[in-house]
């Protein structure tokens, strides 16, 4: 069962070289492989450059994660978490994605307490409102949890899913 629950930045993907061989090479030690990398981006307010940008760094952390397919989806998901938060509220967002042996975590946070919830389609919404069902189909766990004056809005993608 699945748990529910703006612009440019700089881009930090924290890695160091072991982080960035325990993909690679599978003899490192438990230690080592325990370690996640991570990125991390301010998002600006309302500036959707931050959609693609954000798509791009993400590629290049996911380069030799998970599954074929999977980084795919990873990218897709964060477009939706990011573009939603950036088109629905009018404060800066941090995006947080961290990749462990165990899988894959992207979290959104932005700074209005208001919860999304996934909504069924309309024929006169166009291309709006999809975003959260893609989350919640695509996802292996996602959710929505408060956080200070805000909300995270998260998803887990399993390293070994297909």
């Amino acid at each position: 069962m699945k748990r529910q629950a703006r612009g440019s930045g700089s881009t930090v993907i924290a890695a160091t070289s072991k982080q960035t061989r325990t993909v690679e090479d599978k003899t490192d030690s438990a230690d080592e492989r325990a370690q996640a990398a991570q990125l991390r981006r301010r998002l600006g307010r309302a500036d959707l450059r931050a959609v693609p940008e954000t798509r791009r760094a993400l590629r290049e952390l996911l380069r030799h994660w998970g599954e074929p397919g999977q980084s795919d989806t990873a990218e897709l998901l964060t477009s939706e978490l990011v573009t939603n938060a950036l088109v629905h509220t009018d404060h800066d967002a941090v995006l947080t994605a961290t990749v462990s042996p165990e899988g894959l975590r992207v979290e959104v946070r932005d700074f209005v307490a208001r919860h999304p919830r996934p909504r069924a389609q309309t024929t006169d919404d166009g291309t709006h409102g999809r975003g959260l069902v893609l989350v919640e189909s695509l996802a292996d766990a996602w959710g929505v949890r408060a956080h200070g004056v805000g909300k995270v809005v998260w998803f887990e993608l399993d390293a070994e899913a297909a």
